[in-house]
């Protein structure tokens, strides 16, 4: 181990996380310095407690300063940023959470339960036989409910997901095709500006886009250009990831059959299962941070405008943390896993996640008994996100 072992290169993650990889680094290295082609490296934080450690303090480690990639962003890019919540640091973080925390709650998030099970219910009942399964299936729920959220109307869903798609797949060239990610990016916010402008001349609604508008942030009203970034942030978070949470979920019950049978049994354990897929199979392997001054980790010293990484993917399987961390288990407890990140940056619609999951889950086992896979899964060309781009499966009822 005691050469630069390159844990950047996209090509790396083809064929799944490098976990040995991260566990030799643990060991041995676990503030990793990991240089970039064309730019500055970063440091790698590979354990459960140092990511911790740079998440619980944002004024040290920022996210508004470079942004939360790896890739050091034009500044035009990076001031087009600024407004979504994931890259925003204290106070103006707290300032713009706090009106929207209140509506996340899980109380909130309850309420939304049959309307889930219904979207649900319609998309399973739309498939049957063989299906590509992350993106004819996996794909589709939550860009309709976080449509259906925001009250974007449901022709217009198509798009949003489309969009929301093609922001994060920018280091896969088979998934981006002709397409420019930033200009893809761009569309969507330009819509959101002018659904928001559309609807400031309306009576406010009973969705989130009227409680947006409607809300006090740093004691101002929002903007029509905020709201577009915002807009941007939470579609696309929440249609990617929940994205992949189902899709990696089923491709690791159908590799744990047994596990499989035991959820089909006892439904009750769905809820738990959906906790492990979400630490075994993480959607996102890292968040960056900038640091904003001379420190250390672990006694390694860190200068201001170094690059951090909070690596997830490497935290999850901490042996530190967790036990035979290398096993899926759906019954595993407790299971502090740190996918929906930590501190001022939990993820504000982990609820809504969680919800999703659980209840996707349920229909699906409980409308097809039987669930093949039938070609081999691909993984997405990336090392930010962790996710299949397809998974070939037979329905039969």
């Amino acid at each position: 181990m005691s050469t630069v072992i390159d844990i950047y290169d996209p090509d790396l993650y083809v064929d799944g996380p490098i976990h040995e990889i991260f566990a030799e680094l643990r060991r041995t290295r676990p503030v990793y310095w990991q240089p970039m082609p064309g730019e500055p490296g970063y440091w790698a934080i590979l354990t459960h407690a140092d990511v911790a450690h740079v998440a619980r303090d944002p004024l040290l480690f920022s996210a508004e300063r470079e942004g939360v990639i790896l890739e050091n962003q034009p500044p035009e890019r990076l001031e087009m940023t600024r407004n979504m919540l994931l890259m925003m640091d204290p106070p103006r973080h707290t300032e713009y959470r706090k009106p929207l925390a209140e509506h996340f709650k899980a109380k909130v998030m309850g309420e939304l339960e049959d309307r889930i099970r219904e979207l649900t219910v319609q998309l399973l009942d739309s498939v049957d036989g063989e299906v590509e399964f992350v993106h004819d299936v996996a794909g589709v729920l939550p860009s309709q409910v976080v449509g259906g959220l925001f009250g974007i109307p449901a022709a217009d869903w198509p798009s949003i997901r489309h969009w929301a798609e093609q922001s994060t797949s920018q280091q896969d060239p088979e998934l981006v095709g002709d397409f420019d990610a930033t200009a893809e990016v761009t569309k969507m916010a330009v819509y959101a500006i002018q659904f928001a402008m559309a609807r400031r001349t309306e009576a406010p609604r009973a969705d989130l886009t009227s409680l947006i508008l409607a809300g006090q942030y740093g004691g101002q009203a929002m903007t029509d250009l905020e709201f577009g970034s915002f807009f941007t942030q939470l579609v696309t978070a929440g249609n990617d990831t929940t994205k992949t949470m189902l899709s990696s979920g089923l491709h690791l019950l159908l590799q744990h059959p047994q596990q499989l049978r035991a959820l089909r049994d006892n439904p009750a354990l769905i809820a738990g299962a959906v906790e492990e897929i979400l630490r075994y199979a993480n959607p996102l392997h890292y968040f960056r941070r900038t640091a904003t001054a001379d420190t250390e980790i672990r006694g390694v010293p860190i200068k201001a405008g170094d690059k951090v990484a909070m690596w997830y993917t490497s935290a999850n399987r901490d042996e530190q943390v967790f036990d035979d961390p290398q096993r899926f288990d759906i019954r595993r407890n407790p299971n502090p896993h740190l996918s929906f990140g930590l501190a001022q940056h939990y993820c504000l619609g982990v609820h809504l996640a969680r919800l999703e999951g659980r209840v996707f889950f349920e229909e699906l086992f409980a409308r097809f008994p039987t669930i093949e896979q039938i070609g081999d899964a691909r993984r997405i060309r990336s090392n930010l996100n962790n996710g299949l781009k397809a998974l070939p499966i037979r329905l039969s009822r």
